[in-house]
């Protein structure tokens, strides 16, 4: 049977049983060596891969993943994709981005389930409400479709709020993004891994990487793994949580610290919810998934950690949070709880581009915000491998900023919460 996905080949895989289908993707041996090795087999790892192979031509690729493809960030988030950030770099790589998702599907052969469902975040204050005009402003002159939304449309688009006037944080208005929405999280690592197999890449799974070798002059020469040493001069990093682990082995530092982020869901329900909604202040965002789940998050944990597991006061917190701001909820039963571990810069940007060490790319840094950035992240991370040089959308987001203190502060700028 072909290996294209379209309605005739789900009609003859009904007809002989499902029993034809090919191999999503192969599960090979790792060579001795490779043009390029990809050091992560999430979704920023994968959309190199494949952009490598697809863009530049490169296919002696393999991509190295320490447990199962997806296991890790990518597939321990809460699936939202938006691009209402405040800086015009920061605009620029996230609104690319969500336009890379919206022709995804059709250019992967694979249905991600992108619904552009919008995404409204609520103001509780007279200075959050001016905050926000601002945000608004900002961000539309830098070409994100963000719009203010009054008090009187909340309570006519979304009654389920809690809108009580005596309410601990009453809600006074809000602003929204109609081009954001939600993504099939495992439906992108899958996509991108099929498209990138069927281009000649190699990934390889439970494969980590246990230490970086450089030459004689510094450059990266190779990696050892519990399959073998595997050689290689372009060693691209998208690891998240794990890039100063990685750094430490290659011989050099990185400005991050990895924490905890949670994510929950809970019960299904019937559909309850037809958008995403948010409070900065309340620190609480959800969204139904198509199975009918509640699915929320909060802040990080206050700490930092590798631990995939997140502790019960940040739970009860950001359970506490979501009655708040939508009571009925206050009798759904929670399902089950997980966290990933993301990496945060001092400035909550991304960190992308060259390392000190020559030959080995930085693809880290994106604290909760890497799973929105993965096409735009990926197609940009192997301009850099590919060429040497940084690509034009990740020229400020380089390790250079640090030294030459031009920060890209969205923690400041764009009021993200953690």
């Amino acid at each position: 049977m072909s290996g294209r996905y379209s309605a005739l080949a789900l009609l003859k895989g009904g007809l002989t049983g499902n029993r034809n289908w090919k191999q999503a993707w192969r599960s090979p041996e790792p060579k001795a060596s490779y043009d390029a090795v990809i050091v992560g087999g999430g979704g920023h790892g994968l959309a190199t891969a494949y952009y490598l192979a697809r863009r530049h031509g490169m296919t002696n690729i393999a991509v190295l993943e320490a447990g199962w493809i997806g296991g890790g960030n990518t597939g321990r988030n809460t699936t939202l994709v938006r691009s209402d950030y405040y800086y015009p770099e920061s605009a620029a790589l996230f609104d690319h981005s969500v336009s890379l998702y919206e022709g995804l599907s059709i250019e992967l052969n694979f249905n991600i389930m992108f619904s552009q469902r919008g995404m409204m975040t609520t103001a509780h204050s007279r200075s959050e409400l001016d905050f926000q005009r601002r945000l608004v402003n900002g961000m539309r002159l830098n070409g994100v479709d963000l719009e203010t939304v009054s008090l009187e449309t909340i309570r006519r688009e979304y009654p389920y709020l809690n809108l009580s006037p005596t309410a601990r944080y009453p809600i006074l208005g809000g602003m929204r993004q109609k081009r954001a929405g939600t993504v099939r999280h495992d439906a992108v690592v899958w996509g991108y891994a099929r498209a990138a197999d069927r281009l000649g890449v190699d990934i390889i799974q439970n494969c980590p990487v246990t230490a970086i070798e450089r030459d004689d002059q510094g450059h990266v020469a190779a990696v050892q793994t519990p399959k073998g040493r595997i050689e290689t001069r372009k060693l691209g990093l998208a690891v998240a949580g794990h890039s100063t682990v990685l750094a430490d082995m290659a011989g050099f530092r990185m400005p991050l610290r990895s924490y905890a982020l949670q994510a929950y869901v809970s019960e299904p329900m019937k559909p309850v919810l037809d958008t995403v909604v948010s409070s900065s202040t309340l620190g609480i965002y959800v969204s139904q998934s198509d199975k009918g789940g509640l699915v929320f998050g909060g802040n990080a944990d206050p700490y930092a950690s590798y631990a995939q597991r997140g502790n019960i006061p940040v739970a009860e917190d950001v359970a506490s949070s979501l009655v708040e701001f939508i009571p009925s909820f206050s009798r759904v039963k929670l399902l089950r709880q997980w966290a990933g571990i993301v990496d945060y810069a001092a400035d909550s940007s991304p960190v992308l581009g060259r390392s000190p060490v020559p030959g080995i790319y930085l693809n880290c840094g994106w604290g909760g915000g890497g799973f929105k950035a993965i096409p735009a992240g990926g197609e940009t991370f192997a301009h850099t491998i590919a060429t040497g040089e940084p690509h034009p959308l990740t020229v400020p987001f380089s390790l250079q900023r640090f030294r030459d203190l031009a920060l890209v502060d969205e923690a400041a700028a764009a009021g993200i919460s953690h």
